[in-house]
C-alpha cells in the first residue's frame, strides 16, 4: 500500500474536500503537513455536513488516526471551538483520534490583530489575507520566537517566551498607534487554556514512522494550492507557508520515502480567491456562469472566487514542482452546455511566448494568455460515474488536458456527491 500527499495544483478551492473524504475513508493516518485554519473544506457523510478549517479530514472517521503536524501554525481557541462543533455533529474526537505535534507554532490573538492592521494600512496594495494571524505566526516561527504547542507544559518557559515575543510585537504596535499589550495577560490566556490542549499533544514524527513501520496507509493533506505557495507561488501574493508535496515530509517530520504517490487536486477550469494575478481570469458573462454553476465562494470566508478557463500552463508547472503523479479533476460538470471552451497553452509577454509564469510580479501581471478553443458539450456530465456516461467531447477536453499538463487523470469528479467519480488509478495501491 502507498502513502499519499494531496496537494492543490492552482490557487486553491478545487475540490480537495470530496477527494481528501474520499482518500480519508482508505486511509489509516490523516496528517496535516502546513497552513492554519485560514483554509478550510467541506465533507459531507451520510447527510451530515462537516466543515473544516484546522482538523483533518480523518477525524470524522471512526478507526482514523488524525494528526496536526509541526509545518501547521494552530490556533488553539479555534481548535477547540472547532473541536466542540465537531462533536456536536457526532463525531468522536479524543487524544486517541488526534493528536497534535509538540513542534507545532500557536497562533495567538496578537497574530490576528498584527494582520488585520497590516492589511488595513497597505490599502489597495493589501495581500487578500484572512486575518486569521498566520503570516506574523509564521514569522515569529522563522524569527525563533513562536511558542510551540509543548511550551504550555511549562509555565515559566511560556512567560520567558511571551516576554521575548512582545519585545518585538508592541514595538510594532506602537507603530500602529495601538495599545501594547502586556504580557501577564498572554500568559494568563494561554495557561488557562493550556489543560484543555495538553491531552492532545505528542511526538507526532514518531507516531507517524510508527504507523508506517507498521504498513498503515497515511494521507498527507495540505491546504491552499500550489500557486499560493510562498516560494512557487504568484508572490507576494500568496500564503505564508509552502504547500508543494515535499512540504509533507517536512511538516509532518516524516523522510522523503515516505511519500509514494503525489495527487495533484485540479479543478477543470481556474479560480482564485483575494488579490493578484490571475491570466485567465473571465470578467464576462462566461466568467459569470462558472461562478453561478460552481457556487464558486470560499468556505472559510465566504468570498466570491474569481473565475476563468483552465490554465495549463500553470498546472504543468504545478505537476513539475510537486512531483504530481496524477490528477483528480474536479468540477467538469460545471462546463456542461457550453458551446465552445477554451484552454490556455501558453503565455505572451512582449511579443515573446512563455511556457511558464515567469517569478516577477510584474511580469506575472503582464503575461496574456494564449488559448486553444475546443468544442464544449451539451449532454450533461453530471453524476457520471464511468467513462461511457461522458459525452465525447468532454473526454477529448479531459484527453486534451492530460495532454498539455504531462500527468494522468487519476480519479474525475462529475458532482459534489463522493460516489459521483471517475475512479482510474487508486493512489493508495502501487
Amino acid at each position: 500500500m502507498a502513502n499519499v500527499v494531496v496537494v492543490g495544483s492552482q490557487w486553491g478551492d478545487e475540490g480537495k474536500g470530496k477527494i481528501v473524504d474520499w482518500l480519508s475513508e482508505r486511509a489509516d493516518v490523516v496528517a496535516r503537513f502546513q497552513g492554519g485554519h485560514n483554509a478550510g473544506h467541506t465533507l459531507v457523510i451520510e447527510g451530515v455536513v462537516y466543515k473544516l478549517h484546522i482538523l483533518p479530514s480523518g477525524i470524522v472517521r471512526k478507526g482514523t488516526l488524525s494528526v496536526i503536524g509541526n509545518g501547521v501554525v494552530l490556533d488553539p481557541w479555534n481548535l477547540l471551538k472547532e473541536i466542540e462543533t465537531l462533536r456536536a455533529q457526532g463525531a468522536e474526537i479524543s487524544p486517541e483520534t488526534l493528536k497534535v505535534a509538540e513542534n507545532a507554532p500557536l497562533i495567538l490573538p496578537l497574530h490576528a490583530n498584527l494582520d488585520q492592521a497590516r492589511e488595513k494600512a497597505l490599502g489597495k496594495a493589501k495581500i487578500g489575507t484572512t486575518g486569521r494571524g498566520i503570516g506574523p505566526a509564521y514569522e515569529d516561527k522563522v524569527a525563533r520566537r513562536a511558542i510551540r504547542a509543548g511550551d504550555l507544559n511549562d509555565a515559566e518557559l511560556v512567560k520567558e517566551k511571551v516576554d521575548k515575543m512582545l519585545f518585538h510585537h508592541n514595538a510594532l504596535l506602537r507603530g500602529f498607534g495601538q495599545d501594547e499589550l502586556v504580557a501577564a495577560d498572554v500568559v494568563s490566556e494561554l495557561m488557562a487554556l493550556a489543560p484543555s490542549i495538553l491531552p492532545y499533544i505528542d511526538t507526532t514524527w514518531k507516531t507517524l514512522d510508527e504507523a508506517k513501520r507498521a504498513g498503515k496507509r497515511i494521507l498527507f493533506e495540505g491546504a491552499q494550492g500550489t500557486m499560493l505557495d510562498i516560494d512557487h507561488g504568484t508572490y507576494p501574493f500568496v500564503t505564508s507557508s509552502n504547500v508543494v508535496a515535499s512540504q509533507a515530509a517536512t511538516g509532518s517530520g516524516m523522510g522523503a520515502n515516505a511519500i509514494d504517490y503525489v495527487l495533484g487536486i485540479t479543478k477543470a477550469y481556474t479560480t482564485r480567491v483575494g488579490a493578484g494575478p490571475f491570466p485567465t481570469e473571465l470578467f464576462d458573462d462566461v466568467g459569470k456562469g462558472l461562478g453561478e454553476r460552481g457556487h464558486e465562494f470560499g468556505t472559510t470566508t465566504g468570498r466570491a472566487r474569481r473565475c476563468g478557463y483552465f490554465d495549463a500552463v500553470l498546472v504543468r508547472q504545478a505537476v513539475k514542482v510537486n512531483g504530481i503523479t496524477g490528477i483528480a479533476l474536479t468540477k467538469l460538470d460545471v462546463l456542461d452546455g457550453m458551446d465552445e471552451i477554451k484552454v490556455c497553452i501558453g503565455y505572451r509577454l512582449n511579443g515573446r511566448e512563455l511556457d511558464y509564469l515567469p517569478a516577477s510580479t510584474k511580469e506575472q501581471e503582464n503575461v496574456e494568455p494564449i488559448y486553444e478553443t475546443m468544442e464544449g458539450w451539451s449532454d450533461t456530465t453530471y453524476g457520471a460515474r464511468s467513462w461511457a456516461d461522458l459525452p465525447a467531447t468532454a473526454i477529448k477536453y479531459v484527453r486534451r488536458i492530460e495532454e498539455l499538463i504531462g500527468a494522468p487523470v487519476a480519479m474525475l469528479s462529475t458532482s459534489p456527491e463522493r460516489d459521483d467519480t471517475i475512479l482510474v488509478k487508486d493512489p493508495f495501491v502501487d
